[in-house]
């Protein structure tokens, strides 16, 4: 019965699988992909309403004297 064990917790410890590691690299990739993508993405949109802001004159970026 020691043996089936020992024979056993052998075939679970076999080394890395090249698939496993391939697919767990690729999910982290594309996981911190989109996620910089979303940073991106939000950015991108913080500068366009800022622009518009800017332009509509509902902000200014010149130092009003009191």
């Amino acid at each position: 019965m020691a043996g089936g064990a020992g024979k056993v917790s052998h075939a679970a410890y076999k080394g890395p699988s090249i698939v496993k590691e391939i697919i767990y690299g690729i999910s982290l990739g594309l996981a911190a992909g989109g996620l910089w993508k979303m940073h991106h993405w939000n950015n991108q949109r913080r500068t366009r309403e800022f622009y518009d802001l800017l332009e509509k004159g509902v902000i200014s970026v010149v130092v009003e004297d009191e």
